[in-house]
C-alpha cells in the first residue's frame, strides 16, 4: 500500500497525515484538497502528541512529535521518509 499518491513519486513518499480538520489520513495536502471539499487545518502544538502520521510500510502511527524527531525514519521498520517534507510541515502542522 505505502500511501502513495499521484502528487509526489519518490521511493521515500510513503507516509500520511490524518488531517486534523477531518481525522482522514491523506498522502499530501493536494489529495486532501482533491478530494475532501474543506479547507486544511492544521494541528496545533497543544496536539502534538496525538498519533496522526502514518508509516506507509508498516502501518506504525506516529506521534507528529515522534515524526519530526525521527531523523526522516520510521522509529518502527527503519524505512526512510522523505527529508523534503519538511518544507510542507507548515501545511498540516502549527509551526
Amino acid at each position: 500500500m505505502q500511501t502513495r499518491c499521484v502528487h509526489y513519486h519518490s521511493s521515500r513518499d510513503v507516509i500520511a497525515i490524518r488531517m486534523a480538520c477531518c481525522g482522514v489520513y491523506f498522502a499530501c495536502k493536494d489529495c486532501h484538497e482533491e478530494v475532501a471539499g474543506h479547507a486544511i487545518v492544521v494541528w496545533p502544538r497543544s496536539q502534538w502528541d496525538t498519533r496522526a502520521v502514518l508509516c506507509g510500510v508498516c502501518g506504525d502511527e506516529l506521534t507528529i512529535h515522534e515524526y519530526m524527531e525521527c531523523d526522516n525514519r520510521c522509529p518502527r521498520c527503519e524505512a526512510a521518509f522523505n527529508p523534503g517534507c519538511r518544507n510542507h510541515y507548515h501545511f498540516y502542522f502549527e509551526v
